[in-house]
């Protein structure tokens, strides 16, 4: 889809995909390309859950009914994903714990995704128009352009966000970098 066709819910969803896809391919693969994918995996997370902080939940808190109540329960799902996340950056991806705890935060990542589509975004419809909802998409982009490439447990609202974002960002991007020359 177009950017300018594309809805934040659209969009959301599409991501929501590439999140399931990046979970099987960790899941069926090993050594080089395990580490690979589990790094798209990561960073796509990252920024995905960064944007939703930023664009995606104050939009749900301020127009969806029972929005306050609906968003800190995906926050809750987002923090506990964030440090089983950060926990699996020192674990060896071809190791048996790793793979334990792989697929109990592949569990609990997909059912909060599941829990947004149903909770959050299936409201978006009924409190915002087609225009609204691209000019959200654009935010959500943006908000990802400028995001920590990596979980930053602890980093759960906007103002959080907003102060710890822009340093981790550089830092992570500046690890991806250096990542990408070692490899």
């Amino acid at each position: 889809m177009t950017a300018e066709r594309t809805d934040v819910v659209e969009l959301l969803k599409e991501q929501h995909a590439q999140i399931r896809h990046l979970f099987d391919e960790v899941a069926h693969t090993k050594g080089e390309e395990r580490r690979q994918n589990l790094h798209d995996l990561v960073r796509l997370l990252a920024v995905h859950e960064t944007a939703e902080e930023e664009v995606v939940h104050p939009f749900a808190r301020r127009h969806v009914d029972g929005g306050e109540q609906v968003v800190e329960d995906r926050i809750a799902e987002e923090e506990k994903a964030k440090q089983a996340l950060s926990a699996l950056d020192d674990i060896d991806p071809d190791s048996p714990e790793f793979l334990d705890r792989f697929a109990a935060l592949r569990q609990d990542v997909l059912a909060h995704a599941e829990n947004e589509e149903r909770y959050e975004f299936a409201h978006f419809d009924r409190v915002a128009d087609r225009g609204r909802l691209q000019t959200l998409a654009r935010a959500v982009r943006a908000a990802e352009a400028l995001a920590p490439t990596r979980p930053h447990p602890g980093t759960d609202t906007t103002l959080k966000n907003a102060v710890v974002g822009p340093v981790a960002a550089v830092i992570d991007r500046t690890r991806d970098v250096v990542r990408g020359a070692m490899d």
